[in-house]
């Protein structure tokens, strides 16, 4: 009898160097869906998809009435069989700065045992598995063994602002039994994992308006309000020396950590002198009372992403600005709303605002914090199949980010076996510089990713 996980293995093997190649055409398309000028590439990306999918023989339509183009695809033949429902997106995070990449964020350069680019790991590479999963499945056994379908959107680095709606419109369409979703990491380069937890966010902007024009910091200096200093002074409050976040009420629904999850938070401690070291930082830093792991995965924080005002040119220029900003997250926690945090640290910041400036905030975009049931079968079956793919058998563990549609697939779609099976390494830099995908991890999420499809035709 022929051995499916074997066939499975040297079929991945022996097709690696072409599926890199593929993947390289794919992170070349700069699919950067929060500038205007990418709208064509965002156009391209998503048909190369259609196009990927095609081969498959998936019906694939191309959805442009919800922002960015919006990929579906479907093959379901089978009425006794569960429906998987695929997850991605094909946009991209800005480059910015180019100046510390190493190579072309847009031109793939595979070095190390990585493949560096832009979307890499984020979520091009790690989307791309799941579809060379398939393709595997079909070249060996003549079929896919369950119902599938694949939604990838071109607007999750903005807040999926969209995408709900989508799901809404066409709920009946896109439901499913089981959900999986590849857009996250292992626990370590050496402990693949399965992702429980996802903070939420609360993204807002913060304006300070002054004088009606920028003024000459000598002759008006002392008796105007200087936006930007009005500006840090307000951020500046935002948090105390302790780490705690001073936003009135912005604790009280948090959800404090059980016991069993700090214990096992515990045997996963981070070796923080490995952690400042990738860093390049002297110390870590957070709320008191929590380990590093239990801050960085499972409690409230409050970051600016961004500030600006007055002269940022080259050598001095003696200004009072007209205006300043900044930009700031919240990562939230169950059971905070987003909806809520939002409407207190907007009201906490108004109140801040000190006499001759204006003070403006804009809500950006947001989600609520999602916890996944640990003990379903398919989360069985999923430990199964990383195991295979991996070597090892994975840790369970709360991730700071957000995936913002998960919440949309628990809440509207009411499905609750989600698997997030992140492929990437913790240190393959996301959203910065030099980001980047291991060939290994990309080889090995084609192989999990074939053995959970395989394994849940057999539930």
């Amino acid at each position: 009898m022929v051995d499916m996980e074997e066939m499975i293995s040297s079929a991945v093997d022996r097709n690696l160097y072409r599926f890199l190649e593929e993947l390289c055409d794919f992170l070349r398309i700069p699919s950067v869906s929060a500038r205007s000028e990418h709208r064509e590439d965002m156009v391209r990306a998503s048909s190369w998809l259609r196009d990927q999918l095609g081969r498959l023989n998936i019906e694939t339509q191309i959805y442009t009435d919800y922002g960015h183009p919006l990929v579906y695809g479907s093959y379901c033949p089978y009425a006794d069989k569960p429906t998987i429902l695929i997850y991605g997106h094909y946009d991209v995070q800005p480059e910015d700065p180019v100046e510390l990449w190493e190579t072309p964020p847009f031109d793939p350069s595979i070095r190390d045992g990585s493949i560096y680019a832009r979307g890499a790991t984020d979520d091009k590479g790690q989307l791309f598995t799941w579809i060379k999963a398939l393709e595997v499945l079909r070249a060996t056994s003549g079929r896919i063994p369950v119902n599938v379908k694949i939604l990838i959107e071109g607007e999750e680095e903005i807040g999926s602002p969209n995408l709900h709606r989508f799901l809404v419109d066409y709920k009946k369409r896109v439901s499913a039994n089981v959900i999986v979703i590849s857009d996250g990491s292992k626990y370590s380069r050496d402990t693949p994992a399965i992702t429980y937890g996802l903070r939420g966010l609360s993204y807002l902007e913060i304006e300070v308006i002054g004088p009606q024009r920028d003024l000459h910091s000598g002759v008006y200096g002392g008796i105007v309000k200087n936006p930007l200093n009005a500006l840090v002074e307000i951020l500046a409050k935002l948090t105390d020396e302790k780490g705690q976040i001073t936003i009135p009420g912005f604790y009280e629904d948090v959800v404090p950590l059980e016991p069993w999850e700090r214990e096992e938070m515990e045997k996963l401690a981070l070796k923080e002198d490995e952690v400042r070291d990738q860093l390049g930082v002297d110390s870590l830093f957070g709320e008191e009372g929590f380990s590093a792991l239990e801050r960085k995965t499972a409690r409230p924080t409050l970051d600016i992403n961004g500030i600006w005002g007055g002269y940022q040119g080259e050598g001095a220029k003696t200004v009072i600005p007209s205006k300043a900003g900044a930009k700031l997250s919240m990562r939230l926690v169950p059971n905070q709303s987003h909806q809520k945090i939002d409407r207190l640290a907007s009201d906490f910041i108004k109140s801040l605002t000190p006499p001759g400036v204006k003070v403006y905030v804009k809500q950006l975009h947001g989600t609520d914090p999602v916890i996944v049931p640990r003990n379903l079968k398919e989360m069985e079956i999923a430990i199964k199949a990383i195991k295979k793919g991996f070597g090892k058998e994975p840790v369970f563990i709360r991730e700071g980010g957000s995936i913002p549609v998960v919440v949309s697939f628990s809440r509207l779609l009411n499905i609750q076996p989600i698997l997030l099976l992140g492929w990437g390494n913790p240190d393959d830099g996301p959203h910065g510089p030099n980001e980047h995908f291991s060939i290994e991890n990309f080889k090995g999420g084609i192989k999990t990713a074939a053995f959970l499809l395989e394994e849940l035709g057999k539930s």
